[in-house]
C-alpha cells in the first residue's frame, strides 16, 4: 500500500474535487479530516474558536491504495491542489520495530471496542479521528448532518511495538490498514529517543495528547519558530501511555478529547521543532518521529 496525504485550507476549495477524484477512481480508502488549527507554507494561522467559528480551517486528505493506482493520481492531485503540501509515503515496516498502525473503519464499527482491544494488545497510544468525507472499499461516503453516517471512514492511529501491532491485526482480521516505521521519542515526559532526520529529506513529528491547551500553544510556538507546517486534528476517542481510554460524544467540542498535532519540517530544522515539543510535554503526551520519503511541493 502507498499513502498520499495532502494538507491545505478550506478556502482553497479543492476538498470536494479531491474526494470526487478518489471516488471516481474507486480508491480503496480515502478520508477527509477537518483540523482545529494549523499553518502551512505562508505561516498564516487557521484556527477554530468556539465563539467565532472559522470558515478556513486546515484540512487533511489521505488516500491509500496499491502503489500503481496512487502514483497514477499524483499529476491530477497536483493540478487540483496548487497550494499546500502533498506527501507520498510507502507503508513499509516490519513487526520487529516500533510502528504506526493506521486502521480505516466505518463509523458503524465500534471505535471504543477496537481501541480497548488495541490497548490490551500493548499499543502505546490510539487516537480515533472522524472523517467528513471519503471512500471505503472504493465507494464514496460523505457525512451528512442528519443520519447515522455509518459508512463514512474513521481513522484510528495507533503507535507502539511492532509485536503489539501484529497481535492486533491478527485479532482484527480483514481490516484495511497501513503500517509505517516510527520512533517513539517521548512518553509521559520520559525521553526515549531523538528524531533521526536524514539530510535532504523531510521529517514528521506527531504529538498525541488530550491537553488542548498544549496543542494550541505548540502550534503558535512552532509558527513563531519558522517550522514548515503543523496541523492539529481533534479526535473523539483514544488513549496514550498508561491512561484509560477516554473521549467525547460526536458533535460536542470539549477540550478533554484526544488529539494529534502533525508537524512536517525539514531535516535541518526538525531538531528545533522537537525541542519545542519536548519543552511543552514535561509530564504528559506521546511524541513520535518518522521520515517523510517524498514531498511534492
Amino acid at each position: 500500500m502507498i499513502k498520499l496525504t495532502t494538507y491545505f485550507g478550506e478556502r482553497d476549495f479543492v476538498s470536494d474535487a479531491l474526494l470526487e477524484l478518489y471516488g471516481r477512481h474507486r480508491v480503496a480508502i480515502s478520508v477527509l479530516l477537518r483540523g482545529s488549527e494549523g499553518f502551512g507554507e505562508h505561516h498564516r494561522l487557521r484556527s477554530a474558536d468556539l465563539l467565532t467559528p472559522s470558515e478556513d480551517l486546515p484540512l487533511v486528505s489521505v488516500a491509500v491504495d496499491a502503489p500503481e493506482r496512487i502514483e497514477a493520481l499524483v499529476p491530477e492531485v497536483r493540478r487540483l491542489q496548487t497550494t499546500g503540501l502533498v506527501t507520498l509515503e510507502r507503508a513499509t515496516a516490519t513487526f520487529a520495530e516500533p510502528v504506526k498502525l493506521t486502521l480505516y473503519l466505518g463509523r458503524g464499527e465500534s471505535v471504543r471496542a477496537v481501541t480497548a482491544m488495541l490497548r490490551e494488545c500493548g499499543l502505546d497510544g490510539v487516537t480515533a479521528l472522524l472523517g467528513v468525507d471519503g471512500t471505503l472499499h472504493g465507494e464514496r461516503r460523505r457525512a451528512s448532518f442528519f443520519g447515522g453516517n455509518g459508512g463514512v471512514p474513521v481513522m484510528l492511529i495507533a503507535v507502539g511495538p511492532g509485536a503489539a501491532a501484529e497481535r492486533a491485526l491478527a485479532a482484527l482480521g480483514g481490516t484495511v490498514f497501513t503500517l509505517e516505521r516510527i520512533r517513539v521519542c517521548r512518553r509521559d515526559g520520559v525521553a526515549l529517543a531523538e528524531p533521526e532526520p536524514r539530510a535532504g529529506e523531510w521529517h514528521k513529528l506527531m504529538l498525541h495528547s488530550s491537553d488542548h491547551a498544549t496543542h494550541e500553544e505548540l502550534v503558535r510556538r512552532l509558527r513563531g519558530a519558522g517550522t514548515a507546517g503543523a496541523t492539529t486534528l481533534r479526535g473523539v476517542w483514544g488513549f496514550h501511555g498508561d491512561h484509560e481510554p477516554h473521549g467525547d460524544r460526536v458533535l460536542q467540542l470539549r477540550r478533554g478529547v484526544p488529539g494529534i498535532t502533525v508537524i512536517v519540517d525539514t531535516a535541518e530544522h526538525v531538531g528545533e521543532s522537537f525541542a519545542i515539543v519536548s519543552e511543552l510535554t514535561p509530564e504528559r503526551g506521546l511524541v513520535t518521529s518518522e521520515t517523510v520519503p517524498v514531498i511534492l511541493e
